[in-house]
This record gives structure tokens, C-alpha cells and sequence, in this order.
């Protein structure tokens, strides 16, 4: 992403982007998630996001999960800031979810936020009790090419 001026963060309504100290959610919170206008919207191109540090609590005995979790999407008219989504993502290290349940929030929160043609969330979660899951969720948009796209990768997906 390039620099953002000031009058271009007040356009876009980009709040973290501001110099000042960063305040961290103590629980989930899909409320500082952030989005600027894409410059190309006429063209298809995958944006993707790797967090390795992602952390959440497990609901039923609240120790702490660790996963890298990959985002990658075609955007459409907006698309999510990337500070945003890094406070976003911390706002799960005190939230009680599984891991299936963390993907699919995370997904479905973004298309709220960004409405784009295609997405889809893995979490690589480590290893507990000798077992990792890998949950994958995805989506694309009703009624067009993306639609199949999202059924091809599903169909196709190990």
C-alpha cells in the first residue's frame, strides 16, 4: 500500500493510519477494521495477507491457540488497511472460539467490511493433543464467475 496523506486518510475515513499511540481491543472486535477505495477496481489481482502470530482461546478450557492465519482475496471497490487487520486479528488473543469458528468469522467478517468478488481464510493452527487443523473457508460472489471460482477451490482444496 503506498503512503497515505493526511487528506487522503480523512477521504477514506482511515483512523488508525493517524500518528498516535495504537490501542489494542481487549476481546474480539470487527469494529476496527478499516477500508480504503481500490485504484484498480477493473482489475482482477489476488491481495494476500499472512499473520503467523495469530492467537485465540480455546472455549472450553480458555489455553491459548496458535496459528498462522493466510488471507487472500480480489478485491472489488474496497479493499481492508492492513493495520486495521493486524488490530482486527490481536482482538482474538482473549476471545474463546475453535478454530473452525475463528475462519469463518474472520471471513465473513471481511466481506461485510470490503464486499469482494473473492476470499477465502486458511488457519494453520499448531498442533494440540498431537492433532492440527487446518480450517479453510471461502467465498465468492453470488452469480458471477467468482461464485464457480470459490467451487473449483473447495472441490479442489486438501
Amino acid at each position: 500500500m503506498t503512503a497515505h496523506t493526511d487528506k487522503e486518510r480523512e477521504e477514506e475515513g482511515l483512523q488508525l493510519l493517524r500518528p498516535h499511540d495504537t490501542h489494542y481491543p481487549e476481546d474480539y472486535d470487527p469494529s476496527v477494521l478499516e477500508t480504503f477505495i481500490n485504484k484498480h477496481p477493473d482489475n482482477d489481482y489476488w491481495v494476500r495477507f499472512n499473520c503467523p502470530e495469530f492467537t485465540s482461546l480455546c472455549p472450553i478450557t480458555g489455553q491459548p491457540d496458535f496459528a498462522e492465519i493466510r488471507i487472500s482475496y480480489i478485491p472489488d471497490v474496497r479493499m481492508v488497511e492492513s493495520k486495521a487487520l493486524k488490530i482486527y486479528l490481536f482482538s482474538f488473543r482473549n476471545h474463546g472460539a475453535f478454530h473452525e469458528d475463528c475462519v469463518n468469522i474472520i471471513m465473513k467478517d471481511l466481506i461485510r467490511v470490503m464486499d469482494p468478488k473473492y476470499i477465502e481464510v486458511t488457519g494453520l493452527f499448531t498442533p494440540r493433543g498431537g492433532i492440527s487443523i487446518y480450517p479453510y473457508a471461502n467465498y465468492g460472489r453470488p452469480g458471477t464467475r467468482y461464485e464457480q471460482l470459490a467451487e473449483r477451490r473447495l472441490e479442489a482444496h486438501e
